[in-house]
């Protein structure tokens, strides 16, 4: 299998299942016109997330990082109109690009995007006691992604489900060796979470448009 077919197989999809949508569409434009890396998830994944959230019925929201805010307005859109989403994001171009896309998409009454290093801002969530989130959303640099599982469980409650992705890197999360301080991050998330009695979790590999990856679906128990 190669990059394009698996590329092929995500639009296959998504022209079945992920309509052509204005404001995902312009989010994603306005994204690139602004030299954003394009690392945000593929339409097919942005739409699981919303499902994701509907299943669970989230009325709370924690995104830890934001991009351009394409999986934030995916997130934000399952919510209901009493809802509320926190999407957290390092980068001062990154988070005002995302507040006009998230405008432009009519969601702005129900997201709020604060600018800052996370785990700077996790704390404040907490002491503000913002929450229990119903489901959280990691997608942030992965060498702190076992920070970010501590805070998300620390702002969660019995039923709620943290969602980690990109938690395979293209394999290389086997090599105990590996050089890159993401690969190393993304092996103590595993080891964290393996460690953590209060959830049920299991992860998931996935190839498409943007390659070879995973992510992690974790339910807290307890």
């Amino acid at each position: 299998m190669t990059q394009e077919k698996w590329t092929a197989v995500d639009r296959y999809i998504t022209d079945h299942l992920v309509p052509p949508d204005a404001a995902l569409d312009a989010a994603l434009e306005a994204s690139a016109r602004a030299g954003l890396p394009a690392i945000n998830v593929s339409p097919n994944q942005g739409k699981l997330l919303m499902l994701l959230a509907q299943v669970q019925g989230a009325r709370t929201i924690l995104e830890i990082g934001t991009l351009g805010g394409y999986s934030t307005i995916w997130l934000a859109r399952a919510l209901p109109k009493d809802g509320r989403l926190i999407t957290l994001e390092f980068q001062p171009k990154h988070a005002e690009l995302a507040r006009a896309n998230i405008e432009r998409a009519g969601l702005s009454h129900l997201v709020e995007v604060r600018l800052g290093s996370a785990l700077d801002l996790l704390p404040q969530l907490s002491a503000e006691k913002v929450g229990p989130f119903d489901l959280t959303f990691i997608d942030a640099d992965k060498e702190h992604n076992a920070d970010y599982f501590e805070w998300a469980l620390k702002l969660s409650r019995v039923g709620s489900v943290i969602v980690t992705d990109n938690v395979v890197r293209n394999g290389a999360v086997l090599d105990p060796a590996s050089p890159e301080a993401s690969v190393q991050g993304v092996r103590r998330f595993y080891e964290r979470v393996a460690a953590e009695p209060r959830v049920s979790a299991t992860a998931i590999q996935t190839v498409g448009s943007k390659g070879y990856d995973g992510f992690s679906l974790a339910r807290v128990t307890s």
